[in-house]
């Protein structure tokens, strides 16, 4: 029987919203193997003095177990 868990994670970038995507994908498969898949579904970000500064993905990723 093949297990897929979904695991969130919300990946930071100073650069922007895809390198935050980059981050969390990264980070995810530190801690898991077997990643398959990322769905975005949020992008946030901090602002200052009329320019974004800190950019955020939430993320989905799916972890396939044996």
């Amino acid at each position: 029987m093949t297990l897929v868990e979904v695991l969130e994670f919300v990946g930071e970038s100073k650069e922007s919203f895809e390198d935050a995507v980059r981050n969390a994908v990264r980070e995810a498969a530190r801690q898991h193997a077997n990643l398959t898949g990322v769905e975005v579904y949020n992008f946030t970000g901090d602002v200052v003095d009329g320019q974004i500064v800190d950019f955020k993905a939430n993320v989905k990723i799916a972890c396939v177990h044996d």
